[in-house]
This record gives C-alpha cells, sequence and structure tokens, in this order.
C-alpha cells in the first residue's frame, strides 16, 4: 500500500464545471474575504489603539479575530486561485499545511469562544469577583492555553492523518483539505487511530459545549432576576453577540458533520463547509460591532481619521 507522502498532489471539489460560475464564485470568495479581513482588521485596531478597550472582554475578542483572520487566509485564497485558473490541484505539502492551519485556528477559536462565555458567566453572575477571577494574568494565562492546544491538537490530528497509507485515490470531496475527506482515501485499518482522536476531540468540544449552554443557563437566570427592565437589556445586549457567534460556529459545524447520510449530496456539502468556514469570519466583526457602543465609537475614530 503505498504511503500518503508518495501522492504529489490532491484534487479538491470544483464549484462548478461552467466557466462563468467559476468566476462568480471567484469574486463571491473575493468579496467575503476582503469583508473579513476590513472588519477583523478594524477590531484589531481599535481594540489595540483604544484604551476603553481594553477590558477582558475586548482581548479575547482580539484573540478571536485573529483566528478569523487566519480561518479566512487557509481555505479562500487556494479556493479563488482554482477558481479563476480552472483547476482543483493542491500539492501534497499544500494539502498538509492546509488542514494543519484549518484545525488550528479552528481548535483556538472555540477554545477562545468556551472563555469569552466564562468571561460572560463572570461578568453577571459573579461580579465581585470579576477582578480577580479575570486579572491580567489570568486572561494571559487563558489566552496562551486556547492557542497552546490547538497547536498541540492541529499537529496530532496532521501527523496522524498524513502517515496513513491512501490507496483510494486522491479526490477529496471538499474544496479544501480537511481530516474526514482525506480518511474517506485510506484502505489501512490505522485509520481507526485517527478517528478514536477525533473522537477524543468531539468529546472535549461537547463539554465546552454544556459548559456553554450550563453558564447561560444560570446567566438568563440571574439577568432575569434584575428588577429594571434597563438593566436586564444592558446584561443581555453583552450576551447576544457572543450568544449569535457560538450559535452560528455550532450550528453549522454540527449540522455538515451529523447529518443524515441520506440527505447529503455534494452540493449540500460544499454550502455547509461554506458556511462554517467562510461565513463566521466575515460576519463576526459586525455580530460583535453591533452591541458594543465602546467599540463601535471606537471604530467611528478610526474611520474617520481616514
Amino acid at each position: 500500500m503505498p504511503n500518503s507522502s508518495s501522492m504529489a498532489q490532491f484534487l479538491l471539489l470544483a464549484f462548478s464545471d461552467r466557466r462563468e460560475l467559476q468566476l462568480l464564485h471567484f469574486w463571491l470568495f473575493l468579496g467575503i474575504s476582503l469583508a473579513a479581513l476590513l472588519g477583523n482588521g478594524l477590531i484589531l485596531s481599535a481594540v489595540a489603539c483604544d484604551q476603553h478597550l481594553h477590558t477582558p472582554r475586548d482581548f479575547f475578542l482580539l484573540h478571536l479575530s485573529l483566528t478569523d483572520l487566519g480561518c479566512i487566509c487557509t481555505t479562500v485564497p487556494k479556493a479563488m486561485h482554482n477558481s479563476l485558473w480552472d483547476t482543483t490541484t493542491i500539492s501534497y505539502m499544500g494539502c498538509a499545511a492546509q488542514l494543519y492551519f484549518f484545525a488550528f485556528f479552528m481548535s483556538v477559536e472555540f477554545s477562545l469562544l468556551t472563555i469569552m462565555c466564562y468571561d460572560r458567566y463572570v461578568a453577571i453572575c459573579k461580579p465581585l469577583h470579576y477582578g480577580t477571577l479575570l486579572g491580567s494574568r489570568a486572561c494571559a494565562h487563558m489566552a496562551a492555553a486556547a492557542w497552546a492546544s490547538g497547536f498541540l491538537n492541529a499537529l496530532l490530528h496532521t501527523a496522524n492523518t498524513f502517515s496513513l497509507p491512501l490507496c483510494q485515490g486522491n479526490a477529496l470531496g471538499q474544496f479544501f483539505c480537511e481530516i474526514p475527506h482525506i480518511l474517506k482515501l485510506s484502505c489501512s485499518h490505522s485509520y481507526i487511530r485517527e478517528l478514536g482522536l477525533l473522537l477524543f476531540s468531539i468529546f472535549l468540544a461537547f463539554g465546552c459545549f454544556i459548559f456553554i449552554v450550563f453558564s447561560y443557563v444560570q446567566i438568563f437566570r440571574v439577568v432575569l432576576r434584575i428588577p429594571s427592565e434597563q438593566g436586564q437589556h444592558k446584561a443581555f445586549s453583552t450576551c447576544l453577540p457572543h450568544l449569535a457567534v457560538v450559535s452560528l460556529f455550532i450550528s453549522t459545524g454540527m449540522f455538515a458533520y451529523l447529518k443524515p447520510p441520506s440527505i447529503s449530496s455534494p452540493s449540500l456539502d460544499l454550502t455547509l463547509s461554506v458556511l462554517y468556514s467562510v461565513v463566521p469570519p466575515a460576519l463576526n466583526p459586525l455580530i460583535y460591532s453591533l452591541r458594543n457602543q465602546d467599540l463601535k465609537d471606537a471604530l467611528r475614530k478610526i474611520i474617520s481619521r481616514f
């Protein structure tokens, strides 16, 4: 059985066979990527330059914007290149790098979303302990843990996946390199090892999901006890952006991976993969800026300088 390293390239799934639609996909991805770069770049500039945004919530938002930029830069440029030049190939090393960075940034993003949920939980349910539990050192340690765990997770998955012997061709049913689609090319029982690692990662992600759900149950219980309607509105306004981002991230990813095989099709799989890998990085800056007055004021100051 040939090892995966003997393959010179993989074939990615094309968005369309028609030249007009390929160019349409190119311009659509170009627009989405520019929106993501602009939105996340503005948030990075605002948080870094405005003293009013040097809070734990905005500190983690800065890191979330970095991961969004990483996600959009990992998958979209190659897809745009293939659509523009009417090709579907990606080199072996390019595929490995794409798989590693996508797994890395997605892992870090989910960790950061969990930490941001903890930030909202402490701010609303334990406000007197906020400065202690989320001091500058604690925030730095949590952010470092998110990046380190993402690095280790991506390294283990990439090394394990690309050590498998592949004998089912080199065509991937996805527009970027992703672990499940490479595992389908394996013809060895060694893929069970990677499946076990995937199940362990899913178990950890499910634990984070349960933590997020439990935290928001506690948050809503506390908020509903606030006597004034204005106080409830202020508390909800700090949670809704995070809840919207988490819902978009989790719902699209879960449906893409857990949908029944009976409704699976290449076009549906392609649409879902775009929804969970390309759309969130472009929408997250908009979602967070809508309900954050300090962030909106900082963005206006930056935009007015140009």
